[in-house]
């Protein structure tokens, strides 16, 4: 329990340092008319004794008129001063939400590769809209609220203990009652607020998963599997948030008993007093609104204190995130990049995620000005020296060169600055065509555009587009072809104009067509630069400088593509599977059973063959 209450008040510490003292000008404001509108209640108990005892008792008509002046005074004074410090406090509370929010997604953009694949995007997104949203509601609540009926509750102790001390402890001899009960029920919401936040988090996860994969859901006929996956990740998280909302709610229940039992004890106690003329009607009216104004705050301080067990389950995950290390840095003093269009060398290159072993003592050469291809099965680690060479990850061991400049000597930003990237997955946002080659560049005027949108082949079907270059793309590019958006791409590197060109797959997901226009804009975005090409599909790399052969990490052959076939190995296994071995296949097919005996074809292993047949069938 004492653990319990160290955590939070860490907690409330680092929410107060990092975020809240910023605003601690308008938060004096604030607490000054909280001040004002917590007295009033002390002061419209206070003024029960004379309302009862001088003009209702002793008929005292001079005295209506200053009580009613009094009692409209008070109404006026709380309203406006409720009025004015909610939305002080409001404003505190919604631009330290901001800031906090803006904080954690820049935090989370620092991060690398192994982070964000160890933390799934719904995952995120749920820390910085739902945690932070939690946090804010909570803040807002307990400086509000419990500012206010804190002051509020002060003050009509206050009054109570003025009328009578022993009435005042007989009205709260309870109270140390449930110091106990309420620590185990704020441990108890703070565990369940907790596994709430993980369910909500899963729940956000499988939206995402579903809404990126709604077309693969159709066409496997998952839509009942899914929903039924959805469906129960929901019973959780409502049979978790039910629990946390008992908890919560314990508290103040338990206050409400106890206040019961005051109230009878004081009635009982103080009622055979005035019976007895030793109290007035008037002195128990003010003590009677005293008390049951205070017991109604000390509910509500209750209820907050279960908000708050929720509101530290979320700023634990919030923290977690904002102390999770950034791994890749860049240096403190660092070197210059190069100039020119460099080359590009890993020297015993390794690297493992987890287990397994990525990268094994690789090293490669791309010469500068000139197009390196590599290729290899799945697996073999083409992506990763992508992934190295911006620095989205970076080795166990080895060296990565780049113009004799090793990449983890240069700043992140000029390193990232010598590479334009076209992927297969060519990623846009859900803003503008404009917007989407920009990528916040605002030193680019429309007349330096047509040249990028004329060598991208953009041009060709702008003029088709509602608004031209601003019109929105949808969510990811949705309303766009695909061939379109990988031309968009292409236009966003030819517009950043650097010296190192990193093309993955950038075709292999396009129609003959679509493949062919976009070709044609690679190979004008490459020339003068040096460029590395992932490719699986050979025709797309036949005609490059130097053809790389990977295999399990390792860098295994390397050659011109006639060198390659002329030496045989995996490269000329893989030309033959795609290209020969298919054509083989087609023409014994159409030649009869005698053909494929035929010694003059080429002989190729039996799993080939096998492999052959499956494709070209």
């Amino acid at each position: 329990m004492r653990d319990n209450d160290q955590a939070s008040a860490h907690l409330m510490k680092w929410l107060w340092r990092g975020y809240l003292n910023r605003h601690l000008g308008t938060l004096a404001v604030a607490v000054f008319f909280m001040i004002i509108e917590g007295s009033m209640l002390g002061a419209l108990a206070w003024l029960m004794q004379p309302m009862f005892d001088q003009v209702f008792v002793a008929g005292q008509s001079s005295m209506l008129a200053v009580v009613g002046a009094v009692l409209i005074g008070i109404f006026l004074m709380r309203a406006v001063s409720g009025v004015m410090q909610k939305v002080l406090l409001t404003r505190i509370a919604e631009k330290s939400a901001a800031s906090l929010r803006n904080d954690l997604l820049g935090r989370m953009m620092q991060q690398d590769g192994t982070f964000h694949q160890s933390h799934p995007p719904g995952f995120l997104i749920q820390r910085v809209q739902s945690d932070v949203n939690a946090v804010n509601d909570v803040w807002r609540a307990i400086v509000t609220g419990a500012g206010r009926d804190f002051i509020g509750l002060f003050v009509l102790l206050g009054v109570a203990i003025s009328v009578d001390p022993v009435w005042a402890l007989l009205a709260c001899i309870g109270i140390p009652v449930l110091v106990m009960p309420a620590a185990l029920a704020q441990r108890f919401v703070r565990k369940r607020a907790r596994e709430a936040r993980d369910l909500g988090a899963s729940l956000s996860n499988r939206l995402d998963e579903i809404f990126h994969g709604i077309v693969q859901i159709k066409l496997n006929g998952a839509e009942e599997y899914q929903a039924r996956q959805y469906r129960n990740l929901t019973d959780q998280y409502v049979r978790t948030q039910v629990r946390t909302i008992f908890g919560s709610a314990a508290i103040p229940a338990m206050i409400d008993i106890i206040s019961g039992f005051g109230f009878l004890a004081v009635i009982i106690y103080g009622g055979s007093e005035i019976i007895a003329g030793e109290k007035s009607i008037g002195q128990f009216m003010s003590f009677f609104t005293a008390m049951g104004f205070a017991f109604d705050p000390m509910r509500r301080l209750g209820a907050i204190s279960g908000l708050w067990q929720t509101a530290a389950a979320s700023i634990e995950r919030i923290k977690e995130l904002m102390d999770a290390p950034i791994r890749l840095t860049s240096p403190a003093s660092p070197a210059a990049a190069p100039t020119g269009t460099p080359d590009i060398r890993l020297e015993n290159v390794s690297l493992s995620y987890g287990e397994a072993r990525i990268l094994e003592d690789l090293n490669l050469t791309a010469e500068a000005g000139q197009t390196t291809a590599l290729v290899g099965a799945s697996g073999a680690g083409k992506s990763t020296i992508f992934n190295l060479l911006t620095r989205l990850v970076d080795p166990d061991a080895g060296k990565i060169l780049i113009g004799g400049v090793a990449t983890d000597a240069i700043s992140l930003s000029d390193l990232r600055g010598l590479y334009s990237v076209v992927t297969q997955e060519a990623l846009l946002f859900d803003e503008t065509l404009r917007e989407n080659i920009l990528m916040g560049r605002e030193d680019v005027s429309d007349e330096d555009l047509v040249p990028v949108l004329d060598a991208a082949h953009v041009t060709s079907f702008l003029a088709k587009l509602p608004a031209g270059l601003d019109t929105r793309v949808g969510p990811r590019g949705s309303a766009l072809s695909g061939g379109q958006r990988q031309r968009v791409v292409i236009a966003r590197a030819l517009l950043r104009d650097t010296p190192v060109l990193l093309l993955d797959e950038a075709t292999s997901a396009l129609d003959a067509q679509s493949e062919k226009v976009v070709q044609e804009a690679l190979d004008t975005l490459a020339e003068g630069r040096t460029t590395l090409v992932i490719a699986h599909r050979l025709s797309t790399v036949r005609g490059a400088d130097k053809i790389v052969v990977m295999d399990r990490g390792r860098v295994v052959d390397e050659g011109a593509h006639d060198e390659l076939l002329e030496r045989g190995g995996i490269y000329a296994d893989l030309y033959r599977l795609q290209f020969q071995d298919g054509k083989t296949v087609t023409d014994n097919r159409a030649r009869g059973p005698a053909a494929r005996h035929d010694p003059a074809v080429p002989a190729t292993s039996g799993l080939l063959q096998k492999l052959s047949s499956i494709i070209f069938r």
